[in-house]
């Protein structure tokens, strides 16, 4: 590799452009830029310890040797996660693809499409197994879908009253979240046998979630919990097996009215417990309750069928507090993979490898039968347990030694649970750690024939056409070729920060001791995981100030939300139980809000000042008024609008005087690291965004991970883990998502970036982006006015532009500047948040200064444009604005716009490499009153 330091490969402009963009800025220095940019008051006085910066090779190699400390075996533990074959077309051309990676979420539709089309196979494939009309584009983990689930029931059914009621053999670690959840929410969870129903004496229950196949691998008929439960006035969720419903009746077809799970096991890789796309699918009537995103069908201004993002009124960021969830990071990256696992193999092939699997556990079930051992299963899928009194430490030890991870359910239990992965090879492996030497056996089916799958699944032509490898490559090369993602150009999105995923970041996900290894090994296999995660806590404290980090959180969401259960674990320790306020800034991100509620509190809005401050007067009065039940301020800094603060150590000691805490959302941690730490100036916690600032890919819309750090008083409440591989993290508030350690396989992306960058090089990181942003907004003010500006008239990593004006004088919306974008080649800003009408711009550190400007030329063409329709050139509604996206048919056929065909789609001139748009404008309002979110037949889009 490489020589040069990896820090001069991640920042983009080089040095003669630095000295350019400060020139413009009236700046002899980085330096000086940051000192005027930046207030006093919260410099940090040291610089980061951390290690000195290490080459791209170096890092590698050292990866590698922790991965090789990692011991995966044939994982059959069970428990929710399963060894699957993640097909090497799927792996090299979704998972290890930056066209795939490096793509934002879709909420620009028309340059989306790629990736939404990817989406609605997913909910098919969900909808099909699950037999439920209706499913969202994916959540976090099966945990936390459950937990999502059980808030869905109270939502959707408010007259129904009682206890939520986990059966008994659900997955433990479901169990742990939904009580997590359930606990702060003030929601009652009785944990149950429900085999045979509901218990009598639960006269009342809103809600029902019923495993199945159960954690111990037993298959039991869920409709007497079902029907039960309906009998009640409540509703009933299943927690099903992706891979078993090929074989087994679907949830739907049984009654259920919501299904939960994880699609891990179609091709997902382990990753010692994530990132994994969860599920959840509903009946009809129940669409406009789903948590996260949701992918439906609608038309474009040429009358085309077109994928969107659908029923979006329902998110955190529009309906805040009332929001149907906190959740903003999906698991889009993971979804892509399990869908077109689905693809690939075809509902022929999926039964199949579920035939297969089926097979080698009845197979395994008779043989120890025959050998004398008592098998506690009877009716199954791919998973049993054997009864080995006082053995199973030694059976466990024994299969280790085998290079198999069985399950220890107790002393006299061990549990096992096949898989894609298994083979004849596992039999005798399995034979030798039990002692026997059984003889042939003949298997017998071991699922309840009652059970059996009627329905069919998977009929739609997608699933049928991509048989050879070719086909499925040119499938995949096609649906990425319709995408706008970092592999093309910039994506100046504000408070999302896409910035460089190196490939030396990115390469080691792949490495098998990272990839495979199942999240609930011995503690002595996974070493190298415990040593990445340690050091990268480590340093994640060092760089903001606090004294813990956990990084359990698998997403900015679950991050916040851990950091209000901290604080609220916190004031009820100390007697506070009254403690219940949450402060929250009228420009805050919408997860704030959603999360607040989530965790129990009770919002209060804080006024905003005209410069888009937080408005301290303002601030004192909420904090007297609520002086007794003041829990905690959520204050994003920089601020939401773009801007350092003057007054947030003031903001941080109003607070604490009136006995609160103060949460300090990590989301813009881009423009303070190496300059100011958090914990310092006066937060209690944070959540810190991988995803954006320590260059875990977006992957179209998560994964994400949002560790959460706080100050020591708070570390007790922590997230906690009942099968953490430390002892001391298995007791206390509870787990936030179904892994110890979350999304553990894409730590080595943030781990490599803080080694390879050094306390120098995310110094310069963070200058070099506040200069972008400083940059953009000195070209471009005199076109669109920069909205807010922080200490010395200067803004952070980001920008508001106001296209307010022009929409009052011409028309011109800022829909129509960010449509009219994609024509110029690029991506649109963060459209109308924090405030409607404008756009908010950050260009990162790793923008050259070419494509910089690239933009900033593109800007104001677009604002010339803008002028001829205020001069009466054209309408706003004739405009290219107003017309734009252009697709190619603008190329071909009558003509009849006030504008040329090449105005229309080469702007700027003949580029021989244009993005083009797949279709044109989106109607939103049509998908949302013809809501259709499975594949749409194949003549919806014949011409």
């Amino acid at each position: 590799m490489s020589s040069v330091p990896f820090a001069d490969r991640h920042i983009g402009p080089r040095p003669a452009d630095v000295e350019a963009m400060l020139a413009r800025l009236g700046f002899d220095s980085l330096e000086a830029l940051m000192s005027a940019a930046v207030p006093g008051g919260i410099r940090s006085a040291a610089s980061l310890g951390l290690p000195e910066p290490a080459t791209e090779a170096r890092v590698a190699q050292e990866l590698r040797e922790l991965a090789a400390r990692n011991r995966p075996a044939e994982p059959m533990i069970g428990l929710g996660y399963h060894g699957t074959i993640t097909p090497p077309v799927i792996r090299r051309n979704v998972l290890e693809d930056p066209s795939w990676y490096t793509a934002y979420t879709p909420y620009q539709p028309e340059i989306s499409q790629g990736r939404l089309e990817a989406l609605i196979n997913f909910q098919t494939v969900i909808g099909d197994l699950t037999g439920l009309p209706t499913a969202n584009a994916s959540l976090l983990d099966e945990g936390t879908a459950a937990a999502e689930a059980m808030t869905l029931v109270r939502r959707a059914n408010r007259k129904a009253a009682g206890p939520f009621v986990v059966d008994a053999d659900a997955l433990p670690q479901t169990i742990e979240v939904v009580r997590t959840r359930a606990e702060a929410m003030g929601i009652e969870v009785v944990v149950a046998d429900v085999s045979a129903g509901l218990p009598a004496e639960l006269e009342q229950v809103c809600g029902v979630l019923v495993q199945y196949p159960g954690a111990s691998g037993a298959v039991r008929d869920p409709r007497p919990a079902i029907e039960a439960v309906h009998e009640r006035g409540g509703l009933a969720v299943v927690a099903a097996d992706l891979l078993a419903l090929t074989l087994l009746e679907s949830p739907g077809e049984l009654g259920a009215d919501i299904a939960v799970g994880s699609s891990q096991r179609f091709g997902v890789p382990l990753f010692h417990g994530g990132p994994h796309a969860g599920f959840m699918s509903v009946k009809e009537g129940l669409e406009r309750h789903l948590p996260g995103r949701l992918v439906g069908v609608s038309v474009d201004a040429e009358g085309r069928p077109a994928y969107r993002l659908a029923l979006q009124t329902r998110e955190q960021h529009i309906r805040r507090d009332k929001a149907t969830s906190n959740i903003c990071t999906a698991q889009v990256l993971l979804a892509v993979v399990a869908g077109m696992y689905a693809v690939y193999h075809g509902p022929n092939g999926l039964r199949a490898i579920a035939q297969r699997t089926h097979g080698l556990a009845a197979r395994a079930a008779a043989s120890l039968r025959r050998a004398g051992l008592e098998v506690l299963t009877e009716q199954f899928f791919d998973t049993i347990r054997v009864a080995v009194p006082g053995r199973a430490d030694e059976v466990v030890a024994a299969a280790r030694a085998e290079d198999l991870h069985l399950l220890r359910v107790d002393a006299d239990t061990v549990g096992l649970s096949f898989s894609e992965v298994s083979t004849a090879g596992t039999l005798r492996a399995l034979h030798a750690a039990f002692g026997v030497t059984p003889g042939e056996v003949e298997p017998v089916d071991a699922l309840p024939a009652e059970l059996a799958r009627t329905t069919e699944y998977l009929t739609h032509e997608t699933f049928h056409g991509h048989r050879s490898e070719t086909q499925m490559l040119r499938y995949l090369r096609r649906l990425s070729g319709r995408d706008y993602a970092l592999d093309r150009g910039m994506i100046p999105l504000g408070s999302c920060t896409m910035k460089l995923n190196a490939t030396t970041e990115m390469e080691p996900v792949s490495l098998p001791g990272f990839a495979d290894l199942h999240p609930f090994v011995p503690a002595k296999d996974a070493e190298g995981y415990h040593e990445l995660v340690s050091t990268l806590e480590g340093w994640l404290a060092e760089v903001t100030g606090y004294d813990r980090v956990s990084i359990q959180p698998n997403a900015g969401s679950q991050g916040e939300l851990a950091g209000l259960l901290a604080i609220r674990g916190y004031h009820l320790g100390n007697g506070d139980s009254q403690r219940d306020v949450c402060l929250i800034p009228s420009s805050a991100h919408g997860t704030n809000a959603a999360s607040a509620v989530m965790a129990g509190m009770r919002v209060v809005v804080v006024k905003s000042t005209d410069d888009g401050s937080v408005d301290l007067d303002d601030l004192r009065a909420q904090c007297e008024k609520h002086a007794e039940t003041l829990a905690a301020i959520m204050v994003t800094y920089p601020s939401t609008h773009g801007a350092y603060e003057e007054g947030i150590t003031e903001l941080c000691k109003i607070v604490h005087d009136h006995g609160g805490q103060v949460y300090v959302d990590g989301a813009n941690l881009n423009a303070l690291l190496g300059y100011a730490r958090p914990g310092e100036f006066g937060g209690d916690v944070s959540h810190l965004n991988l995803h954006k600032t320590f260059c875990i890919p977006h992957g179209g819309g998560g994964p994400g991970v949002g560790p959460v750090a706080v100050r020591a008083h708070l570390a007790p409440y922590l997230p906690s883990h009942g099968m953490h591989p430390d002892p001391e993290r298995r007791s206390g508030i509870g787990p936030i998502s179904a892994a110890p350690y979350g999304s553990a396989g894409i730590l080595p992306i943030s781990w490599a970036y803080v080694r390879m960058m050094g306390a120098e090089g995310l110094t310069r990181a963070t200058a070099t982006a506040v200069l972008a942003a400083n940059y953009v907004a000195a070209r471009l003010d005199e076109h669109f006015p920069v909205l807010y500006r922080g200490h010395n008239g200067l803004v952070a990593h980001e920008c508001i532009l106001d296209v307010r004006g022009i929409t009052k004088d011409t028309g011109v919306t800022v829909d129509d500047v960010a449509k009219r974008l994609v024509d110029y080649g690029f991506h649109a800003p963060t459209m109308s948040f924090p405030v409607a009408g404008t756009l908010m711009v950050e260009p990162t550190e790793s923008e050259d200064l070419g494509e910089i400007d690239r933009f900033c030329d593109a800007m104001i063409a677009i604002k010339g444009e803008v002028d001829r329709v205020a001069a009466g050139e054209w309408s706003a509604e004739d405009s290219p604005l107003r017309r734009a996206p252009h697709t190619s048919r603008a190329l071909v056929g009558e003509w009849d716009r006030p504008y040329s065909r090449e105005l229309a789609v080469f702007p700027t001139g003949i580029d021989p490499d244009k993005y083009w748009p797949p279709v044109a404008r989106i109607d939103q309002a049509y998908g949302d009153r013809n809501l259709v979110c499975a594949c749409p037949p194949l003549e919806a889009f014949a011409d």
